[in-house]
């Protein structure tokens, strides 16, 4: 058994409940590692061509771990998720079912119980007729009728699912809005760990996958035991002596709340604005002394991000939740203009019961607001619902609506991009999102970097893959090794490249390191170019580059649309890649070890 792998991957067609195992490709971890590299492989190698409708069949679901999940080094708890996107679209393409590459990940427990069970990942393929939901222990792996849990809420599914099985598995599943086939649907885990982005909750519907369980009774092989258990003590020392250490566990990201509204990068009334002047009724202080009743880890991480807390008055007394965390705090609450903190955590715990991606979700709230603001809907149009902006209960409503694809839900279900196509009128303008996906909770005016991070991400919009090239090699390296972040940033990355060798018995060195993350991001940005994305949807909504904030701190701040061509023609110069057409670059991929993809480039030019 290689070290820090299991040396297996389970695949698994619902179509004909073939089970198979087969062996991890230790030439490919080498060059891939795990988690969104291996993802992008596999994803690469299974889809041959481009225009494959991701609800098909062949569409693979892929779960992935990496080498330290499962080990006693800090943070290696998450899994990826990988799959061809159903949220994501080129603005022009000759395929109707053109999307990107999709990965999400989340932490807690699952992943190193998949580790422990004797896989590096599992592979979906194919469809059920009928409702289904797997279970793995150890090398029993069976696939069960799921008719039981089918319509069944996250909270309820966990619950059933622990009284089924017993509490020592540990699960993953869908909502309503994923048997629904939401584009936005999301993946969730003990109640709120959440797989949100990409769609791979609708992924995982439309192959009528209730839901996985896995328990696992083996030990993670590695290669220095004794120099791990060193490491291990030099990386917790070192995270517990970051200057953020002390905040993070007692605030988690909600501490980022009031600094981010303070600092104009706020997204505040559907992006229009950078500062929220009423953050303090929904920020970290209000939640520590108003809401918060414990904290929670994943597995090996002392930072206990995770806040639960209980509504103790008010019209949603009683409501259960996790968070606010930074970014749904933002999206259910400042870009709905909510300032109640109790209807705020009923809004989030609603998105997540009901398997919705809460970024997404806050972010066509917020348009909807806004459109109803401005006469472009109607309260007819919305089937009586009064949208104004803050209204609690006109948002647990969409929501309801949009997971059942009910009346306007099921408008709104298909994405914002294709929810304001659909209302016509001005509502294009209003629809923040990149390549089909919703803009996550920081905004761009007040810091330009946005415009990388958001516009030149592989999966769509999305706010965790960095402002530069560098960063976004490292942030892609955490979701490879399938690390938490948070720890990583107090860690950093020698210890953690450290981690790998003396798990594995590699001896890569920085630049071998780095060349990883460069290959996998190569590989991602050709799939996308062969599914017809190119620069035209790199570019940022028109609003930030034509409307300027209008109060707080960064009173005046717009993204000029010269700067916007200057920044990406200094990113794909950067990268290697075609300043015209964004393609990579043949010295490029020839340099990273894909010369496969140059003539595949070359056919698109």
């Amino acid at each position: 058994m290689p070290n820090g792998y299991m040396g297996k991957i389970l695949e698994i067609d619902l179509t004909s409940k073939k089970i198979t195992m087969i062996d991890t490709d230790m030439k490919l971890a080498e060059k891939f590692v795990g988690g969104r590299g291996m993802g992008a492989k596999y994803l690469w190698d299974r889809i041959t061509s481009p225009g494959l409708d991701p609800l098909s069949p062949e569409n693979p679901l892929m779960f992935w771990t990496g080498p330290l999940t499962g080990t006693a080094i800090p943070g290696p708890s998450r899994i990826t998720v990988c799959t061809k996107s159903a949220n994501t679209s080129p603005l022009a393409s000759p395929y109707p079912h053109a999307s990107t590459v999709a990965w999400s990940c989340m932490g807690g427990q699952f992943a190193p119980e998949l580790k422990f069970a004797g896989y590096d990942g599992i592979i979906i393929t194919g469809k059920s007729d009928k409702p289904v939901y797997i279970v793995i222990d150890d090398a029993k792996v069976e696939i069960k009728d799921a008719a039981h849990l089918w319509g069944k809420s996250t909270n309820q599914t966990d619950l059933l699912l622990q009284k089924e099985l017993g509490p020592q598995f540990r699960t993953l599943y869908i909502g309503p809005a994923g048997e629904n086939l939401v584009k936005f649907a999301a993946i969730i885990s003990e109640s709120s760990r959440a797989a949100g982005r990409s769609g791979v909750g609708c992924v995982m519907g439309s192959k009528k996958l209730k839901a996985i369980a896995v328990r696992g009774t083996n030990v993670v092989p590695v290669a220095d035991p004794e120099g791990m258990i060193k490491l291990r003590k030099e990386m917790f020392a070192t995270l517990e002596s970051w200057n953020a250490y002390d905040q993070w566990r007692r605030w988690g990201t909600a501490s980022m709340l009031i600094a981010s509204s303070q600092a104009g990068t706020h997204v505040t009334r559907n992006f229009r604005e950078g500062t929220y002047e009423q953050v303090d009724k929904i920020g970290a202080p209000i939640s520590e002394k108003e809401f918060w009743v414990k904290h929670r880890s994943c597995y090996q991480c002392p930072l206990h991000c995770m806040k639960i807390g209980q509504v103790t008055s008010g019209p949603y007394k009683g409501t259960i939740a996790e968070g606010p965390e930074y970014e749904t705090g933002t999206m259910h609450g400042s870009n709905c203009l909510v300032t109640d903190l109790g209807g705020m955590m009923k809004s989030i715990e609603l998105a997540d019961d009901l398997g919705l991606d809460s970024i997404t979700t806050g972010n066509i709230l917020g348009f909807l607001m806004e459109l109803y603001e401005k006469g472009i809907v109607t309260r007819a149009d919305l089937d009586g619902i009064d949208m104004k902006w803050g209204n609690i209960e006109a948002m647990l409503a969409i929501q309801q609506k949009i997971a059942k694809r009910e009346g306007v839900g099921d408008i709104l279900a298909e994405g914002v991009k294709k929810a304001a196509a659909k209302f016509g009128q001005d509502a294009e303008k209003y629809a923040i999102q990149i390549k089909g996906q919703e803009l996550a909770a920081w905004n761009i005016p007040a810091n330009h970097g946005f415009a990388i991070v958001y516009g030149t991400s592989n999966r769509g919009a999305c706010h965790q893959v960095g402002p530069t090239v560098e960063e976004q090699h490292r942030r892609t390296m955490c979701d490879t090794l399938v690390i938490c972040r948070f720890p990583y940033y107090g860690i950093g990355t020698a210890l953690y490249q450290k981690a790998l060798n003396v798990i594995t018995g590699w001896k890569l060195d920085d630049a071998g390191f780095f060349k990883v993350a460069e290959r996998i991001w190569n590989l991602e940005k050709v799939f996308n170019a062969r599914e017809g994305f190119r620069r035209a949807d790199d570019y940022v909504p028109k609003r930030f580059t034509t409307e300027a904030f209008t109060v707080g701190p960064k009173k005046g701040a717009i993204l000029p649309p010269e700067t916007q061509e200057k920044i990406l023609d200094e990113y794909y110069t950067k990268r290697g890649w075609d300043v015209k057409t964004s393609l990579p670059g043949e010295a490029k991929l020839k340099e990273l070890g894909l010369e496969d993809l140059v003539p595949v480039v070359q056919g698109l030019k």
